[in-house]
């Protein structure tokens, strides 16, 4: 499979390239040439598949065996999940009137990041090994991605990781997971400023095309493409364990909540959504609304700071310094895969920090009520109203929460 630029300049690349690559060469994210479709039989096949096997079939279509062979890409993804606490892995917790929980918190740091990142760390460690290569991965953290990116490849003869972590914006959990892993190749360093203001100087770092191709530097944060491609095997399960048959015209509908950040679950849901999972997205946000105000009003600007929250890790409202994380996959997406849409709209943003959807576009997201914004969320950050306004509890309705009470999660 072949992966192209959401702002169509760079040359395309296989899976390869996209998980060293981070961002393209001309700023924008890496997207799949070409989406496959799941047919009825197909999902019907995986409906009874564990969660590391959905995930073992998901990357498997979106890697292709001329890359990873399919008993190598098995035998990885069975060693990504080897240190989860769960037999299962990912579970759902089922509650009272139709609603559900999906527990993605057994990994080490309790983080739904360990999920795809334990899965991307060994691609990493396969590719490497197999070039002789060493990369020097920099990660910037608002807390849980920077302990679960560490967990990953900590001890890695072929990975070097360097962890940037705001003072005084992470908790104290999250802080020491960072910064008592003593192992040679974890470089971690307490910055000022918040989680963006920390990621302006790594967008700059990674625009130096020479200095980062000079010393093999990537980035694990939610930009990476092999993250989103795990992570929707979450709204894959969730949809099954949910749905009693598969057996009705036209399949059932599962609500699935996400609360988000960096919109990087958000992204592999609408993506999920988009081969053949029939799923509607809604999206939980805290304070730093910058995708609320999106869904609601087509208006992508940021606002005048950040506001902290218990939710530390939800507090975002850009995502690696100017360019706002997932969403420019969402874009491209809703543009119907059309780059010059999507560069001239991110392009924009870069220049004044604020864009308002073309009128088009954002219409055509409420015609087919792809996503639907539920009330903010707020206060401890593990709490969400499941249901906006008067709706009621519906059937089948999915909480994807990705953390614990003391959990966070970014997105």
């Amino acid at each position: 499979m072949w992966y192209v630029s959401t702002r169509g300049i760079a040359p395309r690349v296989n899976f390869e390239g996209a998980l060293f690559s981070g961002y393209a060469p001309d700023g924008g994210l890496f997207m799949p040439e070409e989406l496959p479709q799941l047919d009825r039989e197909t999902l019907c096949r995986w409906s009874t598949l564990s969660y590391p096997d959905l995930v073992k079939e998901l990357c498997a279509l979106f890697i292709g065996s001329e890359l990873i062979p399919k008993d190598d890409l098995n035998d990885l993804i069975d060693r990504a999940f080897s240190r989860f606490r769960h037999k299962e892995v990912v579970r759902l917790s089922r509650l009272k009137n139709g609603l559900n929980v999906l527990e993605l918190w057994h990994g080490v740091t309790y983080a739904f990041k360990d999920l795809s990142l334990s899965c991307t760390a060994q691609f990493l460690q396969y590719f490497l090994e197999k070039r002789e290569k060493h990369v020097t991965v920099v990660v910037g953290t608002s807390g849980d991605t920077g302990s679960a990116a560490i967990e990953s490849v900590k001890g890695a003869k072929n990975v070097d990781i360097i962890v940037l972590l705001p003072k005084g914006h992470c908790t104290k959990i999250q802080e020491l997971q960072m910064t008592t892993v003593l192992k040679e190749n974890v470089h971690v360093f307490g910055v000022e400023g918040n989680s963006d203001e920390l990621d302006e100087p790594i967008k700059t770092v990674f625009a130096d095309v020479a200095f980062v191709k000079k010393h093999n530097l990537m980035s694990l944060n939610s930009i990476n493409w092999s993250r989103v491609l795990v992570q929707m095997a979450h709204h894959f399960l969730a949809y099954f364990q949910c749905t009693p048959s598969l057996d009705t015209h036209p399949l059932p509908l599962v609500e699935v909540v996400v609360p988000t950040g960096a919109a990087g679950n958000l992204a592999a849901g609408y993506i999920a959504q988009k081969i053949g999972l029939p799923i509607r997205l809604v999206v939980a946000v805290n304070r730093n609304d910058i995708i609320h105000r999106t869904v609601q009003q087509g208006d992508f600007s940021l606002s005048k700071a950040v506001k902290s929250t218990l939710a530390s890790a939800m507090d975002i409202q850009l995502g690696l310094g100017e360019v706002p994380y997932n969403m420019e996959r969402v874009f491209w997406l809703l543009s119907g895969s059309d780059s010059q849409v999507t560069r001239a709209l991110m392009e924009q943003f870069e220049r004044t920090q604020s864009v308002n959807l073309p009128k088009e576009l954002h219409s055509k997201r409420w015609e087919r009520q792809d996503y639907e914004q539920m009330a903010v969320m707020e206060c401890d950050g593990c709490c969400v109203e499941l249901c906006p306004g008067n709706c009621g509890p519906r059937r089948g309705n999915v909480t994807g929460i990705p953390r614990t009470v003391r959990g966070r999660d970014g997105g």
